[in-house]
C-alpha cells in the first residue's frame, strides 16, 4: 500500500509539473504569436471600464495568462496611454478570462481521451519551433504546450486514482465556516506554491473526478486559489511605480471581495443546481465546478464595474503618489516589453519638454504662459530618462521599435541641449527680451511654445510640428538680416563691438532654441507614426 501511495504521489506530482510546463510553453507560444496584436487590441478597444473588462477577458482567454494581461494593463497606465479606471476594467475582465483554462480541462481533459491524440501535436509543435521562425514558430510552441497540458492531466488523473479510498473526505476540514476558511487558505497556498491558479484548478478538478474530495470542498478550494492569484500581483508591485502598486493592491482587494461573495454562494449554488437536476453534480461535477468558477467571477465583475471610478479613487487615496512628476512612469519592470518601455520614456521626455517650453517663455518675460522650472530637478529627470532608455534592449531587425528608439535618442539629445540654453545661457534670453528689434521674434516663439503645449495635450502632433517648423523657419530667415544690421551698426560705430557681440549671441540663442524646439517635435511625431505601425 505504501509503494502504491508513493507511486501515485510521484505520478500526481509529475503530472502537475507537466501541466505547469505545458501552460508556460503554450503561454509563451501564444504571446509570441499574438502578443503584440492582443496588446494593441486591449489599448484600442478599451475606452471605458466595461469595454476594458470585455477585452481583458478575451485577451486572457486567448493568451491563457491573466498575468500577461495584467502586466499589459499596468504598462498602459504607466505609459499614460490609459486611465487607471479603464485599466481596472482589464484587470477585472482577466479574472473571467482565466476561467477558460478550467473549461478546457473539464471538457477536453475528462470528457475526451486525448492522452494519445495530443502526442503528435507535441512533436509537430516542436518541429515548427525548431525549424521555423516568426508566427509558425510561435504557433508550434503553443501547440506543443497545448499537448503537454493534457499529458500532464493524464498523469495527474492516474496519480490521483491511487489515492481513491486512501484519502477520506472527512480528512479535510468540516463543512463549516471555520472549515471553509481553512480550505480557502489551503487553496491560496497551492496557488502561491505553483504560481498558477490554472494548475491548482486542474488538480482540484482531478481530485473531484476521482471522488477524493466533495463538490463543496472543491468549490471552496477554487475560491482560495482565485484569491491566491493576487500573490503574484503583490510581488510584482514591490518596488514598482505608484500605478504598479495601485494595480497590484486593487487586484488583491477585488479578489478578496469576490472570494467572500463566492463563499456565501457555495451552498445556494449547490442547492440551485440540485433543484434543476438531482444527479448533475454527481455525474457532471467538473462542469458544475467550472461553471461555479466562472459564475462568481462574472458576478463580481458585474457588481464592481458600475463603481470602477469610486474604486479607483479609493486606491488612489490609499496609495498616494509621492514620485517625481517627470519620471514617475519609468518602471524598470516594463523593460521586459520594449514597446511599452519606449512609450513611457517618450511620455517622460514629453513632460520634460513641456516644462522647458514653459521655462523658455518665463525667461522671455511671458507673464501669461511662462512658468519657471526647477532646472536642477529637470536635469536629474533628463538624466534618469536617459539611463532608462539605455536599459531598453532592441535589435535592428525590429524596425518599428528601432526607429522609435533612434527618434527617442534624438529627442533626449535636443532636450539636453535645450536645457543648457536655459541654464547656462539664460542671460542671452534676457537680452532677447530687452531687445526691441527682436520683439516680433520673441512674441512669435512664446506664442508657438504655448500652441505646441496645447497640441501635445490634445495629441495633435501634426499641428505641433507645423507650428514649430514655421516658427523655426521664420526666425532663422529673419536672423540673417538682423546679423547684417548689427554688423552695419558696429561698422558705423553706432554700437560698440562688445555690445554688438552680445546682440549676436542673443540672436544665436533664439535661432538655436527654435531649432531644438522644432526638432524635438519632429522626432516625437516620428515616434508616434512608428508606434502606430
Amino acid at each position: 500500500m505504501e509503494n502504491i501511495s508513493t507511486l501515485s504521489f510521484i505520478k500526481a506530482a509529475g503530472g502537475l509539473g507537466i501541466f505547469l510546463l505545458g501552460m508556460i510553453v503554450m503561454t509563451d507560444g501564444l504571446r509570441s504569436l499574438a502578443g503584440d496584436t492582443i496588446r494593441n487590441a486591449l489599448m484600442r478597444f478599451t475606452k471605458t471600464p466595461y469595454s476594458g473588462a470585455l477585452t481583458g477577458a478575451i485577451g486572457t482567454a486567448l493568451l491563457q495568462s491573466s498575468s500577461a494581461t495584467t502586466v499589459a494593463a499596468v504598462g498602459f497606465v504607466g505609459a499614460g496611454l490609459m486611465a487607471f479606471p479603464e485599466a481596472l476594467g482589464i484587470i477585472f475582465g482577466a479574472n473571467i478570462g482565466t476561467t477558460v483554462t478550467g473549461w478546457l480541462v473539464a471538457i477536453l481533459g475528462f470528457k475526451l481521451d486525448l492522452s494519445t491524440v495530443v502526442l503528435p501535436f507535441i512533436l509537430l509543435g516542436m518541429i515548427a519551433k525548431l525549424f521555423f521562425k516568426g508566427k509558425i514558430s510561435g504557433f508550434g510552441y503553443a501547440l506543443a504546450g497545448f499537448g503537454l497540458i493534457f499529458v500532464g492531466i493524464v498523469f495527474l488523473q492516474n496519480g490521483m486514482q491511487g489515492f481513491e479510498g486512501m484519502i477520506d473526505t472527512n480528512d479535510f476540514p468540516p463543512d463549516s465556516w471555520g472549515g471553509r476558511i481553512k480550505l480557502v487558505l489551503m487553496g491560496m497556498i497551492v496557488t502561491i506554491i505553483t504560481q498558477s491558479s490554472s494548475a491548482g484548478v486542474a488538480a482540484t478538478l482531478t481530485a473531484l473526478y476521482v471522488h477524493t474530495i466533495t463538490f463543496e470542498q472543491a468549490a471552496v478550494l477554487i475560491i482560495g486559489m482565485d484569491i491566491g492569484t493576487t500573490f503574484t500581483a503583490v510581488m510584482a508591485s514591490i518596488g514598482g511605480t505608484v500605478n504598479v502598486r495601485r494595480t497590484g493592491f486593487s487586484h488583491v482587494v477585488y479578489n478578496i471581495f469576490t472570494g467572500i461573495m463566492a463563499l456565501f454562494l457555495v451552498t445556494p449554488y449547490t442547492e440551485f443546481v440540485q433543484s434543476l437536476s438531482e444527479t448533475f453534480i454527481d455525474t457532471q461535477a467538473q462542469i458544475a465546478l467550472v461553471a461555479f468558477y466562472s459564475f462568481f467571477n462574472l458576478l463580481g465583475v458585474l457588481i464592481i464595474l458600475p463603481f470602477t471610478k469610486q474604486f479607483a479613487n479609493l486606491m488612489m487615496k490609499l496609495i498616494p503618489s509621492n514620485e517625481l512628476y517627470f519620471t514617475a512612469k519609468l518602471d524598470e519592470r516594463l523593460l521586459k516589453d520594449p514597446s511599452l518601455a519606449l512609450e513611457v520614456a517618450r511620455v517622460s521626455a514629453q513632460k520634460e519638454y513641456i516644462a522647458l517650453l514653459e521655462h523658455i517663455n518665463f525667461l522671455l518675460g511671458d507673464n501669461k504662459y511662462g512658468k519657471e522650472a526647477d532646472l536642477t530637478l529637470l536635469q536629474s529627470s533628463l538624466d534618469e530618462t536617459q539611463e532608462y532608455i539605455d536599459k531598453i534592449e532592441l535589435q535592428p531587425k525590429e524596425i518599428s521599435k528601432w526607429e522609435r528608439m533612434i527618434s527617442l535618442v534624438h529627442i533626449l539629445d535636443h532636450l539636453q541641449r535645450l536645457h543648457e540654453r536655459c541654464e547656462e545661457e539664460a542671460y542671452r534670453a534676457k537680452m532677447v527680451e530687452l531687445s526691441s528689434d527682436l520683439h516680433k521674434e520673441r512674441q512669435l516663439l512664446t506664442t508657438t511654445n504655448q500652441k505646441i503645449i496645447d497640441a501635445f495635450a490634445s495629441k495633435k502632433f501634426d499641428f505641433a510640428i507645423q507650428y514649430a517648423q514655421e516658427t523655426e523657419k521664420t526666425i532663422n530667415n529673419s536672423m540673417q538680416d538682423y546679423r547684417e544690421n548689427i554688423a552695419h551698426k558696429i561698422a558705423k560705430s553706432e554700437i560698440t563691438i562688445p555690445e554688438g557681440t552680445k546682440q549676436l549671441e542673443a540672436v544665436r540663442w533664439l535661432s538655436r532654441v527654435s531649432t531644438h524646439i522644432w526638432r524635438i517635435v519632429y522626432y516625437t511625431e516620428k515616434m508616434i507614426i512608428y508606434t502606430a505601425k
